[in-house]
C-alpha cells in the first residue's frame, strides 16, 4: 500500500534500470555495495509506504528535519532530526511522515555482498547526536556525490565511484566517532590530548608517568581509560607512533638507520631493528629498499 502526496516541492529521485543492477551485482567493485534507488523528499507531508512483503533491497532513511516513523518488527520507531534507520531487505515494514511536522528525508535502496559489514546499524534507530564536530554537511555532500554521479549516467566509472561513496557514507554512521575525529581533536579529550603529547615527544625520552601526568590522571586510571578507547596500552601505542615516524624517516629522509634509531630513543640499532621488524614484519633496511623513491 502506498500513499503519497502529488509530489513535494524540491523532491528528486533516481531509480536505476534492472540491466544496470545486474551489471552492478557482477562488477568486482560495485557488487560489494550498490544503490538501486536514491532520492530526497523535503517536507514530505502525507508521505507513506507499507510493504507487507518487504523490498528486494535494504532501505535507508535519514531524517534531516521534521518527524516521521518506521514500523518494523511490531515496533514503531519515531524518527526526528538526525535520526537514521535501515530496513532489512525482505522484511515487512511501513513508514510515513508526521502530518503536523512532516519530515524531510534523504533515502536510498541498496544491495551488495558486503552488507554484513554494516549489520550493527541495520534494523535499529540510530541517532547522530549533535556536537561541534558533527560534520552533517560533509555527509549531505557525500549523498549529493552519489546522486549527481548517477544523474550523469551509468558508466562503469560513475557506478564504481558511487559504490565507494556509499561505503564511506554508511561508514560515517557506523564509525561515528572516527568520522567526527577530524574535527574533534580538542584539549578537553584526554585521549586525544595524550596522543598529541606522544606525537610531540617521539624524539624525546618520556615514560608512562609523563603521559599520564600531562593528561592529569593517575597511572592506573589513565591506563584503563586509554586502553578502553584505543585497545592498546599507552606505551604500546607510543611505540607504534615511533615506528610510524621511523617509516617516514626511512622513506623520505637520508638519515642512516643508526641515526634514526638514536633519534627515536632506541639505545642501539639492533634494538630498533628488532622493534621495527616486530611491528612491520620486515627490517628497516628492507623497508627502505622496498619504498625508496
Amino acid at each position: 500500500m502506498e500513499r503519497l502526496a502529488d509530489g513535494f516541492k524540491g523532491e528528486k529521485a533516481i531509480v536505476t534500470p534492472y540491466n544496470i543492477r545486474t551489471y552492478q551485482s557482477k562488477n568486482e567493485i560495485t557488487k560489494q555495495l550498490y544503490i538501486t534507488h536514491i532520492g530526497y523528499y523535503p517536507k514530505a507531508k502525507y508521505h507513506f509506504r507499507e510493504r507487507t512483503m518487504g523490498t528486494p533491497e535494504y532501505v535507508f532513511i535519514y531524517c534531516e528535519d521534521g518527524e516521521g516513523w518506521v514500523d518494523y518488527q511490531e515496533e514503531r520507531h519515531v524518527l526526528q532530526k538526525h535520526h537514521a534507520f535501515i530496513i532489512p531487505l525482505g522484511e515487512a515494514h511501513a513508514y510515513g511522515s508526521n502530518n503536523t511536522h512532516p519530515w524531510s528525508i534523504y533515502w536510498f535502496h541498496f544491495r551488495g555482498e558486503n552488507i554484513k559489514m554494516f549489520e550493527s546499524i541495520i534494523g535499529r534507530l540510530v541517532y547522530l547526536q549533535d556536537s561541534d564536530s558533527s560534520r552533517y554537511g560533509d555527509r549531505f555532500r557525500l549523498f549529493e556525490e552519489m546522486y549527481q554521479n548517477l544523474a550523469m549516467g551509468y558508466s562503469p566509472e560513475n557506478l564504481e565511484y558511487v559504490s565507494v561513496c556509499l561505503m564511506h557514507f554508511l561508514a560515517s554512521i557506523k564509525y561515528l566517532h572516527q568520522y567526527r575525529e577530524i574535527n574533534s581533536i580538542k584539549e578537553a579529550d584526554v585521549i586525544q590530548k595524550s596522543i598529541l603529547y606522544m606525537k610531540d615527544n617521539l624524539e624525546n625520552k618520556i615514560a608512562l608517568k609523563d603521559i599520564a601526568g600531562h593528561a592529569g590522571y593517575s597511572l592506573s586510571r589513565f591506563t584503563a581509560l586509554f586502553t578502553e578507547r584505543t585497545h592498546y596500552s599507552p606505551m604500546d601505542y607510543y611505540n607504534q607512533l615511533k615506528i610510524q615516524r621511523a617509516c617516514s624517516f626511512l622513506q623520505f629522509s637520508d638519515l642512516k638507520i643508526k641515526e634514526i634509531a638514536f633519534r627515536l630513543g632506541y639505545y642501539d640499532p639492533f634494538h630498533f631493528s628488532k622493534a621495527f621488524k616486530q611491528e612491520m614484519e620486515i627490517t628497516p633496511k628492507e623497508y627502505r629498499k622496498r619504498y625508496e623513491n
